[in-house]
Formats: C-alpha cells, sequence, structure tokens
C-alpha cells in the first residue's frame, strides 16, 4: 500500500487550527464546576511566548488518573507523577552521541534522600532525608512517609507490585523507620536492580497524613482519593486536572530536593489529532510538541526551524503479541499454536512497515541472521524477515491450514503510526488466510486491555525502565504474565532462565548463558513478533533548553528552561 493511502486512514491535518478552538473542543460536552469559564484557558494557554510559562501538546494519549498505583494508569500519567512527587534518589545525565542530554542509569543522584550509605555486607541501604523537606500542604516529610509509600507500593498489587518485586523490594518488613529523617531498606539479596528500582515512578513519596483520612475497608490505601487528587512534595503542584482537556502545574518554591525549575508554570493540553499538534508548534502557540509522530517528526526536521531531538528508546520494541493461550474466550486460539506464531512472523511486511508507517524513524530489529543469539546485546534483531513461502508453508503445517478469523487491537493514543502498522499487517495476514479485524482502543482504556490478556494480536510498544534484557523479559515474556505480557506468554523453562539472569549480571559468565538461553527461546516461540525499536522525538522552539531523554518516556519540566 503507498504512503499516500495509508495516510488517508490516519488523523486529519487541520490547517487552520486555532488554541482558543482546539481547546473548546476537547472540553467536557457537560461542564463541570472546573470547565464552565472558557476563556479562561484560552487566556492562559496564550501566554505560551512568557519565559516562566511553558505550553506543551503530546502524542501517545493524555493522563487518565493522578496515581500510579491505581489499576489502568496510562503512561502519560507517568509525567505529572514525575514533578508532583519526590523519590528518595534520581539518576544522573550524560551526554548523548549527538550532543542531546539522557539520563544515565549508571549514576545515582539524591533527589528527597540527601545521601546513603551501603552496609559493608551489601544487604541494606540507609538513607538521610533532607530536613527541610515538606510536602505540598506544608507537613514535614518524615521516614515514616517513606515508608508508608514504600509499604503501599509493594502491597497495592498489579503492576507496582510487580515493578518493585522487580528490584526484589517484595516485603513491608524491608522497610525500617529508623528516625524522622532517617530511613533503612534491608535487601533479599545481592541484586544489581534493587538500588535502581527506587528511581523509577512506583516508589513515589506520599503525604501518608493526608492520604490516611481517605482510606476505606474497600480501599485500604486510598487509591480512588489519591486518584484524583495529588499527595506529593515535588517540584511542582498540581493546579488543574481535566480530565480528556488539560493540567496545569504550577511551580513549589518550597521544593528542596534540587535545584529550582526555571519554568513556573506548565499548561499540558490534549490535542488528540497529531497534525493539530504541529499546527500548534509551526504557528507558535505551544513550546513543546512531544512523542511527536514518525511522519511529522520527518518533515519538521526537513524545515530546519525547531529544535528537533530523536533519541532510541532504551530497552524498547514496537511489536505484535500474539496471544498464546489455549483458549480465548471459550473457544480454541489459534495463536496457541507455534507454527501458527513463526507462519505470521514470516508474513509480516517489516519494510513496508519500517519505510511507510514509520518513516524510517527507528532501528529496524528484524533481519538477524541465526536462531542462536552470538551476543548479550539488547535489544538485537530477530531472526526473521518477510518470507511468505515459508509463512505460507507453516499455516499449512498448522492446526489452522484454512486459515481463520482475528482482531488486531492497537492504541488510538498511538493512531498516527499503529493505524498504517495494522493495515499493512492486515494486508499481509490476508495472504496467508488469516482475516483480522482492527480494534481500535480508547487510549484511556489501552492499559486496562492489556491488563484483561483477552486479544488475540494486539500491538505493543513495551519499554522497559531499567536497562537490561531479563528485566525486559521479566515483564514482557515471563510467567508471572504482567501487564506488558500481552501474550499472556508462559514458559517455566524460559521463567529459569529469567530468575536466574536477574540474580546475576553483566560480567558473570552464568548471565551470559542465561540471557542468550531465553533469547533462544523467544526466537523459536515467536509469542511476540518484533519489528523495530522505537524514537522519542521532542520538536521544539528553538528558545526551549534543557531537554533531556528520560527512560519513562516523558517531559522533565525540572530541567527545562525557555528564553
Amino acid at each position: 500500500m503507498r504512503r499516500r493511502d495509508l495516510l488517508k486512514r490516519g488523523t486529519a491535518f487541520t490547517g487552520g487550527v486555532s488554541l482558543a478552538a482546539l481547546i473548546n473542543a476537547c472540553t467536557s460536552p457537560k461542564p463541570t464546576a472546573e470547565s464552565t469559564d472558557e476563556a479562561k484557558p484560552a487566556a492562559d494557554a496564550g501566554k505560551g511566548s512568557e519565559p516562566a510559562v511553558l505550553t506543551v501538546v503530546q502524542g501517545g494519549g493524555f493522563p487518565n488518573g493522578l496515581d500510579l498505583h491505581q489499576v489502568g494508569t496510562n503512561r502519560p500519567a507517568y509525567g505529572i507523577s514525575w514533578c508532583l512527587y519526590d523519590r528518595l534518589v534520581t539518576f544522573g545525565t550524560k551526554t548523548l552521541d549527538d550532543g542531546s542530554l539522557s539520563y544515565d542509569y549508571t549514576v545515582i543522584e539524591p533527589e528527597l534522600a540527601e545521601s546513603w550509605t551501603v552496609a559493608d555486607d551489601e544487604l541494606s541501604v540507609t538513607f538521610n532525608l533532607r530536613k527541610d523537606a515538606t510536602f505540598h500542604d506544608g507537613t514535614p516529610i518524615t521516614a515514616k512517609d517513606v515508608k508508608w509509600s514504600y509499604d503501599r507500593a509493594v502491597s497495592v498489587g498489579g503492576f507496582p507490585s510487580f515493578q518493585m518485586k522487580a528490584g526484589a523490594l517484595e516485603s513491608s518488613d524491608q522497610f525500617v523507620v529508623v528516625d524522622d529523617h532517617t530511613f533503612q531498606v534491608i535487601f533479599l539479596r545481592k541484586d544489581k536492580l534493587t538500588l535502581i528500582d527506587m528511581a523509577v515512578p512506583i516508589p513515589a513519596i506520599m503525604n501518608s497524613t493526608l492520604i490516611e483520612p481517605n482510606i476505606t475497608e474497600e480501599d485500604p490505601w486510598g487509591l480512588e482519593w489519591t486518584n484524583a487528587n495529588p499527595a506529593g512534595g515535588g517540584a511542582y503542584k498540581l493546579d488543574t486536572f481535566k480530565p480528556e482537556e488539560r493540567v496545569t502545574l504550577v511551580r513549589n518554591d518550597d521544593w528542596k530536593s534540587g535545584p529550582a525549575p526555571a519554568i513556573e508554570k506548565i499548561i499540558w493540553l490534549n490535542v488528540p489529532e497529531a497534525g493539530n499538534r504541529r499546527a500548534l508548534l509551526e504557528k507558535g502557540d505551544v513550546d513543546i510538541n512531544y512523542e511527536v509522530s514518525e511522519k511529522d517528526i520527518s518533515e519538521l526536521k526537513a524545515t530546519g526551524k525547531y529544535t528537533v531531538v530523536s533519541t532510541p528508546i532504551e530497552n524498547c520494541l514496537y511489536t505484535i503479541d500474539l496471544n498464546a493461550q489455549p483458549e480465548l474466550a471459550g473457544a480454541p486460539n489459534p495463536f496457541s499454536d507455534v507454527k501458527v506464531r513463526q507462519a505470521v512472523a514470516y508474513a509480516m511486511p517489516y519494510d513496508a512497515i519500517v519505510d511507510t508507517a514509520l518513516y524510517g524513524e527507528c532501528v529496524k530489529m528484524y533481519g538477524g541472521k541465526d536462531f542462536e543469539p552470538k551476543t548479550l546485546d539488547w535489544p538485537q534483531p530477530y531472526p526473521y524477515s518477510t518470507d511468505m513461502a515459508k509463512a505460507k508453508s507453516l499455516i499449512a503445517e498448522s492446526g489452522y491450514p484454512d486459515g481463520f478469523d482475528t482482531t488486531l487491537a492497537f492504541n488510538l493514543g498511538t493512531q498516527e503510526w499503529a493505524e498504517p502498522f495494522c493495515v499493512l499487517v492486515k494486508e499481509s495476514l490476508a495472504e496467508i488466510g488469516i482475516n483480522a479485524t482492527l480494534e481500535k482502543v480508547p487510549g484511556s482504556n489501552f492499559r486496562a486491555v492489556l491488563v484483561e490478556k483477552s486479544r488475540p494480536m494486539i500491538v505493543n510498544n513495551f519499554g522497559g525502565w531499567l536497562n537490561y534484557p531479563d528485566y525486559f523479559f521479566f515483564y514482557s515474556y515471563h510467567g508471572q504474565n504482567a501487564t506488558f505480557n500481552g501474550s499472556s506468554y508462559q514458559n517455566p523453562e524460559l521463567d529459569k532462565l529469567v530468575d536466574a539472569a536477574l540474580a546475576s549480571g553483566p560480567g558473570d559468565p552464568a548471565y551470559e548463558k542465561n540471557v542468550k538461553g531465553f533469547l533462544k527461546i523467544a526466537f523459536e516461540e515467536m509469542p511476540r513478533i518484533v519489528v523495530a525499536q522505537p524514537y522519542l522525538s521532542a520538536a521544539m522552539q528553538t528558545g526551549v533548553s534543557g531537554y533531556q531523554y528520560w527512560f519513562h518516556r516523558q517531559l522533565d519540566y525540572r530541567q527545562l528552561k525557555k528564553a
């Protein structure tokens, strides 16, 4: 299919878009107490030229809540949480080959903890908290709040507890209040992920005194309340949160956990259409267009008018996850047949996807030469390329020689690339007798759909926060069946290799053996079709500086400046 035909199926470009019109279009049809004054958002947004105000639009969806511990909270919500809450520690900064800035997962720096000491036996760490740190309501932050927050993260279940477990943080017994400003974590074992796992968004330090009155028997951690109300002490305070419309943050001038941010006010607008986001940047109405579509970033680079940064996303892949469960909705599931999965892998129109849907703005992750991994490089290309003859032969050998009907789901929040991607896949699968109907999942619901494990095929773009292959596999292939295991794949042999790799590290011969072992199983079993490592792209007005790539794929407003 030609690119121009694919684009007709995608989002429309509204050349005459105005900021006020977009804000009005985003407003809920039934006004609430917060959203009855339509003039106020437009007036606020018009301040985009002021140095102290930053106006942002972003692809990939819009935050559907404030609490990352709530089931179904989506990835854009990480960006709010990152600025509303502190963590004990954070990561350092490094300069990439292209001169842009990135976080550095090999360097741990202070945040709420001003210092820490690892015990001589390397089985515990003691943190010294900043004595002058306060929450947004002025309440002093103490070790009691830190323990309560860590207890919550390991106990609430779902993604938060799974994330903590990845760093061997599993029990409230591991967290000890020494005194008001001293907090200790007892390690279950020596683990390369434990300390760095404390720098990810999940172990955010929360105001337990503020949350506790909102706890109920049905909701012992106050999730419903914190999903709509902040309880942090981070560099920014929440001014306004209007779901599906906008978020406004204001600087916390009492923040003590780092240098005071230069930007006083952040206005994040929900503009679902990629063409409208681009138009706002080109008209000068917004300062940053973030998570820009592959099409737009390619064209914006060519203009030379903007600061454009594109960074390969560490530990991240664009995949089609094939549900490997024996049954779905009470019926036999064709994708439980490994020959079907391999056939789909050979039927993928890889080059067309990269060239047409992704505009070449990615790293190819197909065309590997061997089913026996030769290196620990990660990500690395999988040993599949388009081979329709082999795909047809495998389908003929499978339990479904005549093909079958199925669905292919994708996130509407990533429609710019995901829809043309899926259209190409649908056309190729038809050649081997698989009739796929496309299912468009609203961005606010996509995480919940992943949790359900109910779709036969789903386009996924999981990126592991901690940059190790065993961490990626723990989340996306391991039999514990985490949210991001879109295949619901379970293989005890692979699990043993992943668990053993997590307990060791680079430089250990056993680590190399285990990593190569689980890569080989993934190559052969193909529960997910790997296509590309994506770029994370930002297009900014030339007066914006300080942009830094982060593993969570959200903006860190604390580092940004504006001329």
